[in-house]
């Protein structure tokens, strides 16, 4: 039943990950001022990250909920690739969303080290390499 759960939880996160880059920001984009579209965008992916928290949290537990049941069983540790994948896919949107954003906002506004196109740039990566994590784990199923 845990695996059940677990497996829906990355597949809700994943669907939510790939409509957002693949249907919510290109239509935003298309169809609106880049700077309305921008705004709009940007409370979308705020949404998806406090929803990222929610999810790798409840993930998280029910991986640590099945690996105690493997080590009772004898057949595992308490790390396991599932696991990895789910701290992974947390750790990308902790700094590509938590740690980035400010620094896209003060660029935005003209001040930090680095320009808005390399912050965006670094941030589109972690976010495309959220979704292949999390295709990892819906795929390990």
């Amino acid at each position: 039943m845990l695996t059940r759960i677990r497996t829906l939880l990355a597949a809700l996160w994943l669907g939510l990950v790939v409509s957002l880059a693949a249907v919510v920001a290109p239509v935003l984009f298309a169809g609106l001022e880049r700077e309305v579209a921008g705004r709009m965008a940007g409370q979308m992916f705020r949404i998806e990250a406090y929803a990222a928290l929610g999810f790798a949290t409840a993930l998280f537990l029910i991986e640590r909920r099945l690996a105690a049941l493997r080590m009772r069983a004898g057949e595992g540790s308490v790390m396991s690739v599932n696991l990895l994948l789910v701290l992974g896919a947390l750790f990308c949107t902790v700094l590509g969303y938590f740690a980035l954003q400010p620094l896209m906002e003060a660029a935005r506004a003209g001040q930090g080290r680095f320009s808005f196109g390399a912050l965006h740039g670094a941030s589109s990566v972690l976010f495309v390499l959220k979704g292949l994590l999390l295709l990892a784990l819906v795929w390990r199923g």
